[in-house]
């Protein structure tokens, strides 16, 4: 039947069609939408798919323009480093923070690949630096960075993807690696979630906040460290101001109880905060930027319950055992 063929040779590039519209907008939410909206668009042209390409090709074209098309009436992605500087004062942070900056199209993480065959693969292709970095990129410069560098489609490929020429691409990725060596001149060298020594660091800031305990944050954090709370304008760079802020923050002793997780192929901790009522309700996720040094940079997205839905998590955690 046509529906079966359709969706034996389309459905295995589901997921990484997901992660490729993720780097192109920066949000999961309009990347799941945009894919439903290339399978519908693949479903609805298959009978005039004539194999002059794989349908792997075929597929990401249509997602591609799609992206594109959908960025033209989009403002880009950002981080709060991305929008200003540093903020020096803890005690000024917003105490409603996604509702402090609602201008600003925030950055989502997305959740690691459950596909072993996937996992490595993606891992260095979705972390919050390259993303961050791409959304600074014209959209078609985006759109060949990505298909030629993370995907490795040849040049030929890309071109008859995009209506263009093999010249006038490898004229833009010449231009979008120009861009991206300056907005990230020293990419950071980060540590596998799955390396001993990032989840010694993930342990310990999970132990800082469970256990309010500020000697093993200090422990776990670089000198120059930073913070970053997305869904506000605000972020801080030192250990000595990170502390600060996270001083006020941690509270007391089983204020917090985390979870750990994975993140844009980075160590993460789900965080669930304890109300008036001793109830620990969804509060968030925090992105860990891990190197041989300590923590380089914490992203902390304030989504509550639905955030850590896409993630697999309850609204409350799981009883620890007793």
């Amino acid at each position: 039947m046509r529906g079966d063929d359709f969706a034996r040779r389309t459905e295995p590039f589901r997921r990484e069609l997901l992660a490729h519209c993720y780097r192109m907008l920066g949000s999961v939410d309009e990347a799941e939408d945009l894919v439903q909206d290339t399978y519908l668009r693949a479903w609805r042209s298959y009978d005039g798919f004539e194999g002059r390409s794989s349908v792997r090709v075929w597929l990401y074209r249509i997602a591609t323009n799609a992206c594109l098309t959908a960025l033209d009436q989009r403002a880009r992605r950002a981080i709060p480093s991305g929008l200003a500087g540093p903020t020096s004062d803890p005690s000024a942070v917003p105490s409603a923070a996604p509702s402090m900056a609602p201008d600003v199209a925030w950055l989502q993480p997305i959740p690691d690949s459950t596909d072993p065959a996937t996992i490595v693969a993606e891992r260095e292709s979705l972390r919050f630096a390259l993303i961050a970095s791409l959304q600074c990129l014209p959209p078609r410069q985006r759109a060949v960075l990505i298909l030629r560098e993370v995907l490795a489609f040849p040049a030929a490929d890309v071109a008859a993807m995009l209506d263009t020429t093999t010249a006038a691409v490898k004229s833009s990725l010449q231009r979008a690696r120009a861009r991206l060596d300056e907005a990230s001149p020293h990419p950071e060298q980060q540590t596998e979630p799955t390396d001993p020594h990032a989840r010694m660091l993930l342990d310990q800031y999970i132990a800082g906040f469970e256990h309010a305990d500020v000697a093993a944050l200090e422990r776990a954090l670089r000198t120059d460290a930073a913070i970053e709370l997305v869904g506000t304008r605000t972020w801080f760079s030192g250990r000595v101001t990170c502390l600060r802020f996270l001083t006020g923050v941690v509270g007391s002793p089983g204020d917090w109880r985390m979870v750990p997780t994975t993140a844009n192929g980075q160590p993460a901790a789900a965080a669930y905060r304890r109300d008036g009522d001793g109830i620990y309700r969804a509060f968030g996720l925090g992105v860990l930027t891990t190197t041989d040094t300590g923590i380089a940079r914490i992203l902390v997205f304030d989504g509550g319950a639905d955030l850590l839905a896409r993630f697999g998590l309850p609204p409350t955690p799981v009883p620890a055992p007793t």
